[in-house]
């Protein structure tokens, strides 16, 4: 299987992991989703591990679902929908709940699932060609799994507009709004995010670790069991919906969905 999840780790405790499927735009599919989980399983246990970046390789960060993916597992089984939205949610808990700082640097193209991406993340910086979108509902289909990071990052008045518009905002309106800390040139992307590693360095890990795990707690981000099945169970319910494949069609034959009436 062709590695979608690359990463490397310095001398410092620096792992840079890059989403590898520049041919697709970085949209995730299973196999994105499970290599994932299984690399930050994997950091996780690494001691010498102290802090993750993320990257895309190629135009775009992350462009959300696969949507022909989407199209085609959205007939399999309501228990096999379940599993795959349930590795979508493990991988996105495990980022949250990740112990190291995780910074993530956007570039082009940032949509769905890799809102989401942002909005787990501790620190994210973007360049000034980032375009974002919350997208999911343009489809047919539901963020409902990123919906409570979303809301602590760029709060619900901007989620209700965001997610329900589908709309697409540039870098700037994604820092004024809380997804992103920082815009810069794309050139001048690696000074800053070098001197803020250099800062996280500097933090004993322990206490980085409890930093990170207290504030996630008082904000509501460490999910109950009931809470996690509910997200689960609901997004891929919505997936097997006559209104998805309707959503998933318009994008594979480039018209607008049959709830759109000019």
């Amino acid at each position: 299987m062709k590695d979608i999840i690359l990463y490397k780790i310095d001398k410092r405790g620096l792992a840079e992991v890059k989403l590898n499927r520049p041919e697709k735009n970085n949209a995730y599919n299973s196999d994105m989703i499970n290599q994932l989980i299984d690399v930050f399983k994997k950091l996780n246990l690494d001691q010498s591990v102290r802090v993750v970046t993320i990257s895309g390789n190629g135009k775009h960060f992350q462009a959300g679902a696969d949507l022909e993916w989407l199209k085609s597992i959205g007939k399999l089984s309501p228990e096999k929908n379940y599993e795959i939205s349930k590795n979508t949610a493990e991988a996105i808990r495990g980022l949250t709940l990740f112990p190291k700082p995780v910074i993530s640097i956007i570039h082009g193209g940032c949509f769905g699932g890799g809102t989401g991406i942002a909005a787990a993340s501790d620190i994210v910086l973007a360049s000034k060609n980032s375009i974002f979108s919350i997208s999911e509902a343009r489809w047919g289909v539901t963020a409902g799994i990123i919906i409570p990071h979303l809301n602590k990052s760029i709060q619900l008045r901007n989620v209700r507009r965001y997610a329900l518009t589908c709309e697409r905002f540039d870098a700037y309106e994604a820092k004024r709004i809380g997804l992103v800390h920082e815009v810069f040139e794309e050139h001048e992307i690696d000074e800053k995010k070098n001197m803020i590693i250099e800062q996280l360095l500097l933090s004993e890990p322990k206490a980085v670790a409890l930093t990170k795990k207290r504030s996630l707690i008082e904000a509501g981000l460490v999910l109950s069991d009931e809470k996690f099945h509910e997200l689960v169970q609901e997004h891929s319910e919505k997936r097997m919906t006559d209104e998805a494949y309707e959503g998933l069609m318009s994008f594979t034959e480039k018209r607008n969905p049959n709830w759109y009436k000019s």
